[in-house]
């Protein structure tokens, strides 16, 4: 009986999935085709084919289509696993970590360069949603400062870690010029010159 339910729930969770997908991927064709600001919510839901309501189950608004957490953030830190020893005030253990949760991340939303590099001029045109884009840069920090306190780091130093590992983004996006291709490798490099 538990087994049923798990594959009802399992079913559900793929159905969420797919309906979730094909707005953001409705929403993002929209926006490439005619403009961000030309789209509005319904013509997502319509080119979805979903109605209003399961769109604003999934998203509070359109720019949130393009800002919804991704199950990669999840995926990131599962994959990263767990640090061999607790990272206490160590900075070097912090950073290690931070680097292997930050630099797992951005090879997940870099998988595929097309997309991403959609994504990133959309926002870059524009200002509305290149300020959500640092709002939400925001909160990666935080995450990343949450997940180095469950791993074993005294709060100041999750916290250090958390904003070196966002200025790296930062440094790794410059050096790159933002090409999805070479990005993690370069935002590893900025982290690699921190213990050089």
């Amino acid at each position: 009986m538990a087994q049923q339910g798990a594959r009802t729930d399992s079913l559900t969770e793929r159905k969420r999935r797919r309906a979730k997908e094909a707005i953001r991927q409705a929403a993002l064709e929209l926006f490439n085709e005619r403009g961000f600001d030309a789209v509005s919510v319904t013509d997502i839901a319509e080119r979805a084919e979903v109605g209003r309501t399961s769109f604003f189950r999934y998203f509070g608004d359109k720019q949130e289509v393009l800002f919804a957490d991704p199950e990669d953030t999840e995926e990131a830190v599962d994959e990263a696993g767990v640090p061999p020893e607790p990272i206490g005030s160590s900075m070097a253990a912090a950073l290690t970590a931070a680097r292997r949760l930050v630099v797992g991340y951005v090879e997940r939303i870099t998988a595929n360069p097309e997309a991403y590099d959609r994504h990133q001029r959309l926002v870059n045109e524009q200002p509305e949603l290149y300020s959500r884009s640092l709002v939400k840069q925001r909160s990666y920090a935080d995450r990343l400062t949450t997940q180095l306190r469950d791993w074993g780091a005294d709060p100041l130093v999750a916290r250090q870690a958390a904003e070196i590992g966002l200025a790296c983004f930062y440094v790794g996006q410059a050096t790159a010029n933002d090409d999805p291709r070479i990005l993690a490798r370069h935002i590893g490099a900025a982290f690699d010159r921190l213990v050089t």
